[in-house]
Formats: C-alpha cells, sequence, structure tokens
C-alpha cells in the first residue's frame, strides 16, 4: 500500500472472506501449505539476512555467546538457543566458530516451525519450541519480525479500525481496535486522528518475546531484528512482503514472506512486566546492529596495500572480510537493524558490549 493513501473501505466483520492481518499472516506463513515450511532453501531462498550475509556474524555470536559464558561463570552445560532458525545456518556457524574448549560444553538448540534439515550436525537438538530452564544465550535473529500482529488504521472519523484482509492482499476495514489491542497503541504507537495512519499492533510479540526469554534460567536474551522505538514510529507502518529476493506486496496466500518491523522497546517492557512483584530486572538495552557488532569485532577495516605485495593472498582474505563487514554494519540496510539485549539473572548486558582487540586470523 502506498504511504499516505489506503484505498480500503468500511465492512462488517461477520464477511466471511475477511480476516485480520493475524489470522491471515499465521496461515499464510506458519500453515501447512504456509511460506516457512516450503522448499528445501528455507527462507534463505527469498531474502537475504546477516546470517547469510557473512560468517563473520555467526563468529560475532559465538563471542557474544563465550561473554556470556564468563559472564555465568563458566557453567556446563552452555546453552546456545537459535530462535527461528531457518535451515540452522546460524547455529552451524555459531558451532564452527566457538573455541573447542566452549563447545565441548554447549548444547545447541534450533527452534525452528519446519522439519530438520538432512545433514545437519548431529549436536543441534531441533524443537518447535525453545527449551526450559537453561542457561546461556538465546539469539533471535529476525524472529519477531515474523511474528504475525493485527494492522490498525485511522478512519474518515478518526478512529483507529482492525485492517481485514483477503488471499488476494485486498484490504478493507474491520471494527475498532479495543481492549488490549487498544491499550497497547494507546502505550506503544499512539495514533492521531488523521485518515489512513497505520499502525502494526505488537502485543503477540511482546507476548512471544517474554515466553522465550523466561525459557531462560540465566544469561541473555537478544533480539536481532527491524525495528522502531516510540519516538520514532513510521506514520503508515512497515507491513510488507518479500519473494525470491524482491520486496513485494504482501499477500497472505503462501507465495510469499509477510513481514513487518519490531517495536523493541515495548517488547523489552513486556518481559519486564513479566519478572515476580517486587523483583527488578536488569536492565535491557536497544542498540543499533552496528554498533553491536563493532563491539564484537566486526570492524570493516580494509587491509593496507602494502599487504597486496607482501601477501596477496592474506590481501585478498582481509579485503573480502572488509567487504562482508561493511554490509554487516552498513547505514541504511543491516547496521540500522535493532538489537534488543535482555539480560536474565545476573547479568550485566552493558559489560558485553565492549570493544576488544582480536585477531582477525582467528
Amino acid at each position: 500500500m502506498t504511504a499516505g493513501t489506503t484505498g480500503v473501505e468500511e465492512v462488517p466483520e461477520a464477511h466471511g472472506e475477511w480476516r485480520g492481518w493475524r489470522e491471515a499472516a499465521q496461515e499464510a506463513l506458519y500453515g501447512p501449505a504456509g511460506f516457512y515450511r516450503a522448499g528445501p532453501e528455507g527462507p534463505a531462498g527469498h531474502f537475504r539476512t546477516s546470517v547469510h550475509a557473512s560468517p563473520l556474524f555467526a563468529a560475532a555470536v559465538a563471542r557474544l555467546l563465550c561473554r556470556v559464558d564468563e559472564a555465568l561463570g563458566r557453567p556446563a552445560p552452555l546453552a546456545f538457543v537459535d530462535m527461528a532458525a531457518g535451515r540452522g545456518e546460524l547455529v552451524t556457524g555459531v558451532l564452527a566458530a566457538l573455541p573447542a574448549a566452549v563447545a565441548a560444553r554447549t548444547r545447541a538448540y534450533a527452534v525452528e516451525v519446519a522439519g530438520r534439515p538432512e545433514g545437519l550436525d548431529h549436536r543441534i537438538a531441533w524443537l518447535a519450541e525453545p527449551p526450559r530452564g537453561v542457561t546461556g544465550l538465546l539469539f533471535a535473529n529476525e524472529w519477531l519480525d515474523n511474528v504475525p500482529v493485527e494492522v490498525a488504521e485511522v478512519d474518515a472519523a478518526g478512529v483507529a479500525r482492525r485492517v481485514l484482509v483477503s488471499r488476494d492482499g485486498t484490504e478493507r476495514l474491520g471494527e475498532p481496535v479495543a481492549g488490549a489491542e487498544a491499550a497497547w497503541l494507546a502505550r506503544w504507537w499512539p495514533l492521531p486522528g488523521e485518515e489512513g495512519l497505520r499502525a502494526e499492533v505488537g502485543l503477540p510479540r511482546d507476548t512471544a518475546w517474554a515466553s522465550a526469554v523466561a525459557s531462560l534460567d540465566a544469561g541473555l536474551a537478544v533480539a536481532a531484528d527491524y525495528a522502531h522505538t516510540v519516538g520514532s514510529r513510521p506514520p503508515f507502518g512497515t507491513l510488507t512482503g518479500f519473494r525470491a529476493g524482491r520486496e513485494t506486496r504482501p499477500v497472505p496466500d503462501g507465495s510469499c514472506d509477510i513481514t513487518a518491523h519490531v517495536a523493541l522497546d515495548a517488547c523489552a517492557s513486556a518481559h519486564a512486566a513479566r519478572c515476580a512483584p517486587g523483583r527488578t530486572p536488569p536492565d535491557a538495552l536497544v542498540r543499533p546492529q552496528r554498533e553491536a557488532l563493532r563491539a564484537l569485532g566486526v570492524t570493516g577495516v580494509r587491509p593496507p596495500l602494502a599487504l597486496a605485495s607482501t601477501d596477496p593472498a592474506a590481501y585478498v582474505r582481509a579485503l573480502t572480510r572488509a567487504s562482508q563487514a561493511a554490509e554487516l554494519l552498513a547505514p541504511g540496510g543491516l547496521g540500522d537493524f535493532g538489537w534488543l539485549l535482555q539480560p536474565v539473572g545476573a547479568v550485566d548486558a552493558a559489560a558485553l558490549l565492549v570493544d576488544v582487540a582480536y585477531d582477525e586470523e582467528e
């Protein structure tokens, strides 16, 4: 939908062909013939994430896991939980990048609705839900943006109404947003009474994130995603689709990914709200991906030209790493992703993101 235009009309909720975006996207993405269950290539066949951009991303997550391990006193076992694991690309890369002593204590879990890929490392447990009661790092790369949500739009009378959608992507307006969804909008995405303004109601993501964080007994949960915060919500929402590497109109028929940016500040608050009465949860952080990755050793610094003469092969390797790092850190691209770092127990999230020297050949 073009920003600033609606092209939708009000219809009764009872119209059988129409559903809210949350229900429609849930079936289109995760139903028996859903987008995330189809094809051996998985999501990587349709869009490029940080995991697919470079092995530097998995190496940085492995460094973060090592820092969490140190902060927790080197527990045995140490858990690494890969939420929305796709075909296991991130968890496989993290295991490969870990020092041998840490890898020997690590239990790796991939959480995904699709079936286990053939040939996946036998050390990786393949689950439909995150394991409960583990200690370590839970990492959710581009998971929350695919947790389906309702979409609200302001009508001509200034009332925020639920957007209904048919299987071919045609939209109409339904009933006014009410109850917990209205309360969420008022707190996290206030909509002025201007016709056509839109918002994604992030309540299901808050719930999903709080549940995932609660699976940890101690450690750190990280959500890395397209994101915005309450001071900079987009006026017409962010709902969109991806197919075969290109952005496309979102159509809930299983043929494309359906995604919307994440209100990470609301997710962080949702976990705090679930903590036991009288217990103050550790401070969560929201940081740009470029800042988090730089603190984990991804620099993007180009090698000196002199290296091309003395060691051409090393120069090419270093130049490749610098190019890949630049993509991960790029403003206007992957570098603009938000990282929500949510500690559980006696873990200081800020202390985990410190700049350290490291050997680029490691």
